[in-house]
């Protein structure tokens, strides 16, 4: 991660040190000189859109107005889930996509989320040559014109698009609890359910500019099963503001683990054979027990670092097409280019649909191991590989749990915290394997309490 940017994007307080409109400004101005860097003599055109935080149209001005002082047309799409920003910039040949959002984060902050022009989010070594030149990018001039963008009902086409996966009226009898947290899915997903002839009740659909996340939405999910048990429905579903997470409960409020709800998408594509390489890409904190039910239905599981992003181009490298991260993350690479909240949702329930089951049903084939972490503060991040102990410990878990456990040491990437996570069979194992791994982790680095 650099100064800028983090694991997604840029993200922080609105009008902080990261995000605020002379950053979005010059931010604007250098993807501008950038894309013209990368197509010279091109006419450029990007699409941009935004949750429904308050700061949303300053920020969104600001990077128009960059943009502006280069020539690149921009498309507003308005408010939209962000992978609707990812089909449009596809749909509209554009240059470049933009999603002004913070994702789960509350009303206070907002960030920017950058598409290429194949839909895909940046990759890394991109946002280091950007971050480079952002260094040196001058503040905008006072005398700025206003921004000139151009309306592109985007919201429309990507309702269009998921409405075409399913046949009209295939959810006439059903009953559906939709928390759209207050955020960028408030029109879209309500109005494709509705298609299919859904009886839906609705949590979270009442933005004002402040309330996004607000208590709703996929952080918040105990609020959706006591929906669920309340209205007796079917399925309840959650986004985060932007609408590229997937939160679900079952028909009893029960809320499922996002292990879980990969594992069932993973299963029921390899018994239907539709599940390229045999293969689902997840990350590093993705539980042991979902590589355990994937073998069993003679599949395998590949995991890359923390980050949607990095399961979506594993996923492009091998010809996988369905990965995502157990916070809900999901990606079919079959339909888009990016985990999409409602497209997950969709296939959901197109599962269920096609097995005649209830979700608790599906989810009862996917067993999850017990699992403890435990984040560490520390004065210093020694570099892990020069922790005896801790590397010593490591090997001996890992020699007595064999394929029945593992173990995962890392730091994060934002605070001075050791990340410790275990996973076996037993309760009592996983236990005993933490003590031991704390108690090397004490003897290497010099712990903060508290």
């Amino acid at each position: 991660m650099g100064k800028y940017f983090g694991t997604d994007g840029i993200r922080g307080t609105f009008e902080g040190d990261l995000v605020n409109t002379d950053i979005a400004h010059r931010l604007g101005s250098v993807l501008a000189r950038y894309l013209k860097d990368t197509r010279p003599n091109s006419l450029l055109n990007v699409v941009i859109g935004r949750d429904t935080r308050m700061s949303g149209p300053a920020l969104c001005d600001a990077l128009t107005q960059g943009l502006n002082r280069h020539g690149v047309y921009v498309h507003d799409a308005g408010i939209v889930p962000t992978p609707a920003i990812a089909q449009s910039t596809l749909e509209q040949l554009a240059d470049l996509g933009i999603a002004i959002t913070a994702s789960h984060n509350p009303a206070s902050d907002n960030g920017i989320k950058l598409f290429n022009s194949c839909g895909y989010k940046f990759d890394p070594e991109s946002e280091a040559v950007i971050e480079q030149m952002l260094e040196v990018e001058p503040a905008a001039p006072d005398d700025l014109p206003p921004p000139k963008y151009y309306p592109l009902d985007a919201a429309a086409y990507y309702i269009n698009y998921q409405r075409s996966l399913l046949d009209q009226d295939c959810m006439r009898e059903w009953k559906l609890v939709l928390d759209l947290a207050n955020g960028s899915t408030c029109e879209t997903t309500p109005s494709v359910f509705r298609q299919w002839g859904a009886e839906l009740f609705l949590l979270g659909d009442n933005p004002d500019g402040d309330n996004i996340n607000l208590g709703v939405g996929s952080e918040y999910p105990q609020q959706l099963g006591e929906a669920v048990r309340r209205f007796g429905a079917d399925l309840g579903i959650a986004h985060d503001g932007d609408g590229d997470r997937l939160v679900v409960c079952d028909e009893r409020g029960e809320l499922v683990d996002g292990d879980v709800l990969l594992g069932i998408f993973a299963v029921n594509a390899l018994r239907s054979g539709t599940l390229k390489r045999n293969t689902l890409v997840t990350t590093i904190q993705s539980n042991l027990g979902l590589d355990h039910a994937i073998r069993a239905a003679r599949g395998r599981v590949e995991r890359v670092d923390v980050g949607d992003r990095n399961v979506a181009s594993r996923m492009r490298e091998i010809g996988a097409n369905i990965g995502g991260e157990n916070s809900g993350h999901i990606i079919f690479s079959d339909f888009a280019t990016t985990g999409d909240g409602l497209l997950a949702a969709i296939k959901l329930t197109e599962l269920m649909c096609q097995t005649g089951k209830k979700l608790s049903e599906l989810t009862a084939e996917i067993v999850l191991f017990p699992q403890k972490t435990m984040n560490v503060r520390v004065a210093e991040k020694k570099p892990i590989e020069t922790l005896k102990r801790v590397r010593g410990a490591i090997s001996k878990i890992e020699s007595d749990m064999g394929d029945d456990g593992r173990v995962l040491v890392r730091y994060s990437g934002t605070e001075p915290k050791l990340r410790l996570l275990v996973e076996g069979k037993s309760e009592r194992v996983v236990q005993k394997a933490m003590k031991l791994l704390e108690k090397a982790v004490r003897m290497d680095l010099d712990v903060i309490e508290g």
